[in-house]
């Protein structure tokens, strides 16, 4: 078996341990963990790796000596609901491959304990315990059978107490993370890997449309405050805003209609934004014209709307020096901005991080018909052990 298969094969073993037979899903410390602790822990041990479970369920394996300058290696082994095989399994499973080739350098591989925020509505709870970030409100959230953050921990067997020392060694220099690309460009455009250049920003807004429900049959099309359909041409204004920028992306992801019937006009509705761009300047102004779009349409179509925002995430750069090293142990590998987050941006605040992208072929991820190409995988491999001959602490 090449390495290359060899990396796949474990992530669709790895696969097999879900929540849910016959699909893949696995949250935060749930009893499948057990499982995919115990098999990723046998690797890294015969990768030569000394293997701990820290405070937040993350799986750490440490090649080495402890007290010398290391890179770490990470990504996350939760996973969607009805997922694939690979979306950041195979980050972990590489780590452990760059391990088996005895690269001369001392390596971290960290499987982190939860990236997807499934069970808890909240992102990053084991990258955020190694930056030192996993706060008491974290914490304190309760999944939908009421456990706690803390509980769950406890639950599992660990100690929450302990959660301090989960936090980054003060020997690692820099930070690796590969990944699929969980989308379509790199397939478009023939290429097998991409260095990223950032994690894009976000802004989420809650958009509230308050018209006036009526009965359907009896009321004018001239005499209506259809929040319905304020809220739709809202939409597809930020479709067609979004189409004509690159990078620019827009999604109106729910709508929740009252009251709801098919015989009244729709009163009220609820409904959401993400909108994502590398460049923080232009998100800002793309939100800025969203904003006056509703202005806009609330005054034509006598709506009244009131909007928050949820969530103003600034993006991530990935650090120029591990960029430039990274793209040339890929042969050239051009940069693309990542419009997913990942581990890799709560850990660059403190440590400089670099990423790679695998191609992912028909841009399917958080699918369970995800998958890579075995030659991407390979060459994954020659250029990660390249990039490690070539760091310098």
């Amino acid at each position: 078996m090449s390495r290359a298969e060899k990396v796949i094969a474990r992530c669709r073993q790895l696969a097999a341990f879900t929540e849910q037979p016959g699909r893949t899903t696995r949250t935060f410390l749930s009893p499948p963990m057990r499982d995919v602790h115990r098999l990723v822990g046998e690797w890294m041990r015969e990768a030569g790796m000394t293997v701990s479970i820290d405070a937040a369920g993350n799986i750490r394996g440490l090649g080495g000596p402890p007290d010398s300058p290391r890179l770490l290696i990470a990504s996350h082994l939760d996973t969607v609901i009805d997922a694939g095989a690979f979306d950041g399994i195979i980050g972990v499973m590489l780590g452990i491959a760059m391990a088996e080739a005895n690269p001369g350098r001392s390596l971290e591989v960290i499987g982190f304990s939860e990236e997807e925020s499934i069970r808890f509505g909240f992102p990053f709870i084991g990258s955020r315990a190694v930056a030192g970030t996993l706060d008491e409100a974290t914490l304190a959230r309760r999944d939908a059978a009421g456990v706690t953050v803390t509980e769950a921990i406890r639950n599992y067997g660990l100690d929450p107490g302990q959660i301090p020392a989960a936090r980054l060694s003060p020997h690692v220099f820099a930070y690796l993370e590969f990944h699929i690309e969980q989308g379509p460009v790199m397939e478009q455009r023939g290429i097998p890997l991409a260095v990223v250049s950032e994690i894009t920003g976000i802004t989420r807004l809650r958009v509230t449309f308050e018209g006036s429900a009526n009965h359907a049959g009896t009321t004018p099309m001239s005499g209506r405050r259809d929040a319905l359909t304020c809220a739709a041409e809202w939409a597809l204004n930020l479709e067609r805003m979004a189409s004509r920028e690159e990078h620019l992306v827009a999604t109106v992801g729910t709508f929740e209609v009252s009251p709801g019937a098919v015989n009244i006009i729709p009163g009220q509705v609820r409904a959401t934004l993400d909108l994502r761009h590398p460049d923080d300047q232009r998100r800002t102004e793309a939100v800025r014209t969203a904003l006056q779009y509703l202005e806009i349409l609330g005054e034509r179509r006598r709506i009244v709307i009131r909007h928050e925002v949820t969530m103003d995430q600034a993006s991530v750069a990935m650090d120029p020096g591990l960029r430039a090293g990274l793209a040339v142990a890929a042969g050239g590998a051009p940069e693309i901005p990542s419009g997913a987050f990942h581990d890799a941006m709560v850990l660059a605040p403190l440590v400089p991080a670099c990423m790679l992208f695998l191609r992912t072929p028909g841009g399917l991820s958080h699918h369970p018909d995800e998958t890579v190409q075995e030659a991407d995988v390979e060459l994954a491999i020659e250029t990660g052990i390249r990039f490690i001959a070539g760091l310098r602490p």
